[in-house]
């Protein structure tokens, strides 16, 4: 329930951002606005890289649509991705 609530927040963040792209705010608010954008592709990649690289290589490997879900909703996916990898099969 809370991961799904976190995942929203993170589409509103996410749609607030790339607004700014489309629809520049005045001229002190587009600066900072621009510098978060930049902030969150870069910790959220570099979250999805670090998730890659400790993947162990025997275990399954990420499918591309996980690594686009890990980037944008970034740690709330990954909670609910660890929490699906420790659920017995």
């Amino acid at each position: 329930m809370l991961i799904n609530l976190g995942r929203l927040l993170m589409l509103f963040v996410w749609a607030f951002l790339i607004l700014n792209l489309v629809q520049p705010f005045p001229r002190p608010l587009n600066i900072f606005v621009n510098v978060a954008l930049i902030f969150m592709v870069l910790m959220h990649g570099l979250q999805l890289s670090l998730l890659k690289a400790t993947q162990p290589k025997e275990g399954p490997p990420l499918s591309r649509a996980q690594q686009i879900r890990i980037f944008i909703f970034g740690v709330f996916e990954l909670l609910a991705w660890q929490k699906q990898q420790k659920r017995p099969r």
